[in-house]
């Protein structure tokens, strides 16, 4: 496939410019993603903290539910945009993979434009109607020892948003990549380990393994 007049509007002559653009909504999310992840942390102290009250001081919290739940949906909720930022979304990798790069933009786009924008638009606006109302009425959870609810609610619009900032980033890469064939770069994070740069690292060499695995195996078959 190959790209189409519309699609050349983004310059080269502009470049840098759009790549920086793209790589600061990248670390945006990436801020976002990793500030909020810090949910993780309060989650499981909590939890801890809730256990131990119950079971040992006899003290349970009426509230302590209510909390864990709000801070499970705000750590799953603005997870979201971080995980686009890297692509790692799940998607068919096993027929996606053997795919061209241009082929992989052009579907890729396609499915933006049918189901990511239409749902995740509905999601913000729903979701700041939502909030609003919430915070119209200084909406409370039902329980002994009720909590703000309104705060929660405002995550909804809040990673939406977001969610819909990187979406728009991750359209303009395709386009990109329908026009010159290959991906653009994006921002760099946590990956997998990759065999052979550690090998480079600590100056191994197949060589070396071979001559450890027959030592190894000698060594058994000795005993």
């Amino acid at each position: 496939m190959k790209a189409v007049a519309p699609l050349v509007f983004i310059s080269k002559k502009y470049e840098v410019q759009m790549q920086n653009l793209l790589l600061s909504v990248d670390r945006l999310s990436t801020f976002i993603g990793k500030a909020f992840a810090w949910a993780a942390i309060v989650l499981t102290a909590t939890i801890s903290w809730e256990v131990f009250s119950r079971y040992v001081l006899n003290q349970p919290h009426a509230w302590m539910l209510d909390f864990q739940i709000m801070m499970y949906g705000t750590l799953f909720m603005t997870a979201g945009a971080y995980t686009l930022s890297k692509n790692g979304h799940v998607r068919g990798d096993v027929l996606y993979g053997f795919f061209e790069p241009r082929t992989q933009a052009w579907i890729d786009l396609i499915l933006y434009f049918v189901f990511f924008l239409p749902g995740i638009t509905a999601l913000t606006y729903a979701g700041w109607t939502y909030f609003g109302e919430s915070l119209a009425i200084r909406e409370q959870t039902f329980s002994a020892e009720p909590l703000p609810l309104y705060p929660f609610k405002f995550i909804i619009p809040l990673s939406g948003g977001i969610l819909l900032l990187q979406g728009i980033v991750e359209i303009i890469r395709c386009m990109i990549c329908i026009r010159d064939g290959a991906w653009p770069s994006r921002e760099a994070d946590v990956e997998e380990v990759d065999v052979d740069k550690l090998k480079q690292m600590v100056n191994v060499k197949d060589e070396d393994i071979a001559a450890l695995d027959k030592y190894v195996k000698h060594e058994g078959n000795a005993k």
